[in-house]
């Protein structure tokens, strides 16, 4: 899809601040739901959050919808823990399931 934000599999603050750079284009350049594609991450934190957010801020100002697809689980808890799962309109993956206390 030619409309999506393709996350990194280290969406750490490593790599974040490049993705944040891209998104005012991203978000001009289409219509419609801006979708995230989180499918392939494997490590996330607060700068991702940060990043989901700046995202769904920067597509609603421009009009537009804002979704997560193929969130993990970790994200999704991450998400979770700091109340704005919600916001986030996150799409788990099929195969993330909530993480178990062990």
């Amino acid at each position: 899809m030619a409309d999506a934000l393709k996350l990194p599999a280290n969406a750490t603050i490593d790599e974040t601040a490049a993705l944040a750079a891209q998104l005012p284009a991203q978000v001009r350049g289409g219509s419609g739901v801006l979708r995230v594609d989180a499918s392939a991450v494997t490590a996330s934190d607060s700068s991702t959050i940060a990043l989901l957010l700046e995202a769904r801020r920067q597509a609603e100002a421009a009009g537009r919808g804002f979704e997560v697809a193929g969130a993990p689980a970790k994200l999704v808890d991450l998400a979770r823990l700091y109340g704005v799962d919600a916001l986030l309109s996150l799409v788990p993956s099929p195969d993330a399931s909530p993480a178990s206390s062990s």
